[in-house]
C-alpha cells in the first residue's frame, strides 16, 4: 500500500481539492473487485477494462475483474449485492437489466438502491451472417414475418442488450424468430459468425470487428440515427423500415449498494466528473466500438437509466416474459 500521504497528495493534484475535501476523501488500502456478470470479450466486459484502467490510476489500488456469468446477469450482481458494502465489491453491466431484475424475480433490489456510475451507451445492431441471403433489414424483415421460428437469433440470454432488442423487433413489428442463448455477447456473436445461427442482435461494439472483417453483414442499427463505424462506413437505422418504432438509450457503467460508505461514493463523484469525463481512453473506445461516450453520476445516471429500464420491463411483463408488475417497483410505464 502507497502511503497515505503520497496517496492523499497525489489525489489532490489528479482532482484539484482542497486540504477540507481531501480529509474526507476515500483511501482504498486493497484491491477493488468489479463482478462482471458477462463471459469476458462482450461489451461490459471490454468497457469495464477500460475503466477499470482509469480507477487504478485515481486510486493507485489495483482494480480487479471477475467473469461470473449466469441468470442474464443477476448471478454477479447478486454476488456483488450480497458482499460487504465497504466500496471494495461493485458490479458492472447494463442499466436497463439492472433495473429490471426485480420485475423477472431475479434479484430483489430496485435500481434506487445502487449508486449508478455510466460510461458508454451502446446501440444494437442486427448482424447476420456473411452468407446469409439477407442483403438488407428490409429483406430480413419480410422473411422473419412468414417464417420468423425458422430463422436462428443469437442473443447473450434472457435480458441480454441483443435479446432485448430483439423483443422489441418482434413485438413492435409483428413477427417471430427462433431465439438461441449464449452466456454473453461475444460466444453470440462468434456463433453467427461461425454459421451456428442466422442472425445476431448484440451490440456494435461486440459487433464491430467482425464487420470490419467482413464476418458478419450489418443490414440495421436500433437508433433513430444511422450509425458511423469507424474502419466500417454506415449502418443505416432501422427507423429507415420502421419509422415509428420506440426507442431507448441502453448505458452501461459499474455501479455498487448506495449505502456504501459516504466517502468512498464522495471520491467515485470527483473520480467521475474530474477524470472520467474527460476520458481519452473511453473516448476512444467508444469512437472505436461505434458507443456514446457518456459519463453520468448522481440523479443524472438514474434518470437517464431509467428510460431504457421503463420500456424493458414493460416490454416483457407485458409479453408474459416477466412475472411481477413493474408498477410495484416504481417502474412507470412508458408514455404516462
Amino acid at each position: 500500500m502507497k502511503g497515505f500521504w503520497t496517496t492523499a497528495l497525489g489525489a489532490a493534484a489528479a482532482f484539484g481539492l482542497g486540504g477540507a475535501a481531501l480529509a474526507a476523501d476515500w483511501q482504498p488500502d486493497q484491491p477493488i473487485t468489479i463482478i462482471v456478470p458477462w463471459a469476458a470479450g462482450g461489451s461490459t466486459d471490454q468497457v469495464t477494462r477500460v475503466v477499470a484502467g482509469e480507477l487504478e490510476e485515481a486510486l493507485g489500488e489495483s482494480v480487479v475483474i471477475v467473469n461470473q456469468p449466469g441468470a442474464s446477469g443477476s448471478v454477479g450482481t447478486k454476488s456483488a449485492w450480497d458482499a460487504p458494502h465497504d466500496g471494495y465489491t461493485w458490479a458492472a453491466g447494463a442499466a436497463q437489466d439492472l433495473g429490471s431484475y426485480p420485475v423477472l424475480d431475479m434479484l430483489d433490489v430496485t435500481l434506487d438502491q445502487w449508486a449508478l456510475y455510466l460510461d458508454v451507451a451502446n446501440v444494437a445492431v442486427v448482424g447476420v451472417n456473411a452468407d446469409a441471403p439477407w442483403q438488407d433489414f428490409g429483406e430480413l424483415l419480410e422473411d422473419l414475418k412468414t417464417r420468423g421460428d425458422e430463422i436462428s437469433v443469437a442473443t447473450a440470454g434472457l435480458l441480454s442488450a441483443g435479446h432485448n432488442a430483439m423483443e422489441s423487433l418482434a413485438s413492435q413489428a409483428d413477427l417471430t424468430y427462433r431465439h438461441v442463448t449464449y452466456d454473453g455477447g461475444n460466444p453470440a456473436v462468434i456463433a453467427t459468425v461461425a454459421g451456428e445461427t442466422e442472425v445476431t442482435t448484440q451490440l456494435a461494439s461486440e459487433q464491430a470487428e467482425m464487420i470490419r472483417g467482413g464476418r458478419l453483414r450489418p443490414l440495421a442499427v436500433l437508433d433513430a440515427e444511422p450509425l458511423e463505424l469507424q474502419g466500417y462506413g454506415t449502418i443505416p437505422a432501422v427507423t429507415e423500415w420502421l419509422p415509428d418504432i420506440a426507442l431507448a438509450t441502453n448505458y452501461f457503467g459499474i455501479w455498487a449498494p448506495k449505502d456504501v460508505p459516504p466517502e468512498v461514493l464522495a471520491t467515485m463523484d470527483r473520480i467521475w466528473e474530474d477524470k472520467i469525463k474527460s476520458s481519452k481512453a473511453l473516448q476512444h473506445y467508444a469512437a472505436d466500438r461505434g458507443a456514446l461516450f457518456t459519463p453520468y453520476y448522481g440523479e443524472e445516471a438514474q434518470e437517464r437509466a431509467m428510460g431504457m429500464v421503463r420500456q424493458n420491463a414493460w416490454l416483457m411483463y407485458e409479453a408474459g416474459k416477466a412475472p411481477n408488475d413493474p408498477s410495484q417497483f416504481g417502474i412507470e410505464k412508458p408514455g404516462m
